[in-house]
Parts: structure tokens; sequence; C-alpha cells
């Protein structure tokens, strides 16, 4: 039993033991409720109330995709060099030991093996906690190889888009990258493989620019922000108020931008009949 005496007008509680709750509950910004993280992350990071779908890290999403969360992991050791020694209000060499050690990650990628009920497939999932999933040459490059791979095994592909867009720190090597991705994915199209590209909040400038876009099929979650330049530089630019859900995956399915629009929950089995489909008709 913890006891209690006041001194001073004060309530002692030196005999209290504490309870932690820091990050046991979490507020939706959907509906402002608030949620018992355990419940959010049993229902896979979707709201339980209005279904506003929660950014989840890219292990998550290779865990929610892939069959009994077994996966072998490649290309996993490059990094970048700092090609051009970038310096704002901070070195980028700096940002990247701060996402390092915080992601656990060397950049904002992760390619890996692994099978989607049962067919043995590859996928690029990307990881926006890692400098806004920003896309600079190791990106490109992970997401090239995983193209390369997929041609050389003869798997279909899965990217997973989570981005801000080009890393503009390693400036013009950052934007190289959107054609070298876009080079790859022809030879995969020559070669008739199957990619699947899958949007997540968000997936904004250059990523969104190639091959997001650039699947067989191209499918997000619902409430995702897609788009090139964000919605407030697009309504500068034009001095026009923008329509209501501008940008949000709801609003690109309406107009011809998405083949589909899919629940988390529903994401692996959608994927899975996709590709029973597309490898059949190949």
């Amino acid at each position: 039993m913890t006891w209690f005496k006041r001194q001073s007008g004060h309530l002692d509680t030196s005999g209290e033991k504490k309870v932690r709750t820091e990050g046991l509950w979490v507020k939706c910004e959907g509906c402002r409720q608030i949620i018992w993280k355990k419940d959010l992350e049993d229902n896979l990071n979707v709201c339980p109330q209005c279904a506003k779908h929660f950014r989840i890290d890219a292990r998550a999403r290779l865990a929610q995709l892939l069959d009994d969360d077994l996966y072998e992991v490649f290309d996993s050791n490059l990094v970048s060099t700092d090609p051009l020694k970038f310096v704002d209000l901070k070195a980028y060499s700096s940002r990247l030991q701060a996402a390092k050690k915080d992601t656990g990650l060397k950049d904002a990628i992760i390619n890996a093996h692994g099978k989607l009920n049962g067919r043995p497939i590859i996928i690029s999932a990307m990881a926006y906690s890692f400098i806004g999933g920003s896309m600079g040459a190791v990106v490109g490059e992970a997401i090239t190889r995983a193209i390369e791979k997929a041609i050389e095994l003869r798997r279909p592909i899965v990217i997973v888009s989570a981005s801000g867009g080009a890393r503009m720190m390693e400036g013009v090597i950052s934007l190289m990258q959107l054609a070298k991705i876009s080079a790859a994915l022809a030879r995969l199209d020559a070669a008739k493989i199957p990619y699947i590209s899958v949007l997540t909040d968000p997936t904004t400038g250059g990523v969104t620019a190639s091959f997001a876009m650039l699947g067989d099929l191209n499918i997000a979650e619902p409430g995702a922000l897609i788009g090139f330049a964000g919605p407030r530089v697009i309504e500068q630019t034009i001095r026009q108020k923008l329509p209501v859900g501008f940008q949000r995956s709801e609003f690109l399915l309406e107009h011809g931008m998405l083949d589909a629009v899919v629940p988390r929950k529903e994401l692996k089995p959608y994927i899975a009949r996709a590709l029973d489909f597309m490898v059949q008709a190949a």
C-alpha cells in the first residue's frame, strides 16, 4: 500500500511507486480520439475509430507483407559518401550519422527476398524515418539492384514508397536516380516481369515523378498524400484554391492516376491476387 502525507501544503509521494504511462497512448490525427497503443498496433496501426492509416516503418511493412515475417535482406551495405560535402544548417554527414543511429539503417531503403502468400518476390520498402525517406544515390542504387535481381531471378517485384522526394543534399546525383531506376524498370517490363507499386503516406517529389507511378499496378493506402510539389506550393504558384482532398489517394483514384486504393488489412491478399493474375497473363 502507498502512503501519502501532506507537508507544507504539498502532497508527499516519496513512497509512491511510479507507473510509466509515456508512449502507451496515441492521439489519432483523424478523429482526435485517444487510442491504447497496443490496440493500434494489433490493428496494423490503423485507427479503429476512423480508419486513419498511421505511418509505419520499413521493417513493419516487410513484416506485414511477407509470410511469417521471414525475409532475407540484401544490399544493406550501401552507404552515402556525401559527394558534395554539403552543409546547410547542419553538415549532411552529421545528418546521415544521426539518421543511422536513430533508425538502425544505413539509408532510407530495405531490399529483401521473401514470400508473399507462398510466392517468392523481391520487395523494396522505403523508410520515411531516414531523412524523410528522401532518395539519394544509395536509394537509387538499391532499388535499381532490386529490379536487376528481379530480372535475374524472374521474380515479381513490389516497391513500397514513403518519401519526401529527391535528397537535395546530393544535388544532381539524386536527380539522376529518377532516370536510372526508370531505365531499369524498362528492362523489367521488356522481361515481362510484374512490378506492383505501393504508394503510402507520403509519396512526393522525385519518387512520384519516377518509379512510384510506373508500376504495372499502382495502388495506394487510404488517405495517402501523393504528388510532386506540395499543395501549398501549388496554390502559391497558380494562385487558386485547390479542391478538397487534392493529392490524397482517393482523389487520384477518382481522376485516373491510381488503379486502386487498398486498406492496409487487405493489402497483402490484394497484391497476392494481382500477382496471380499478372503471372498467368505473362
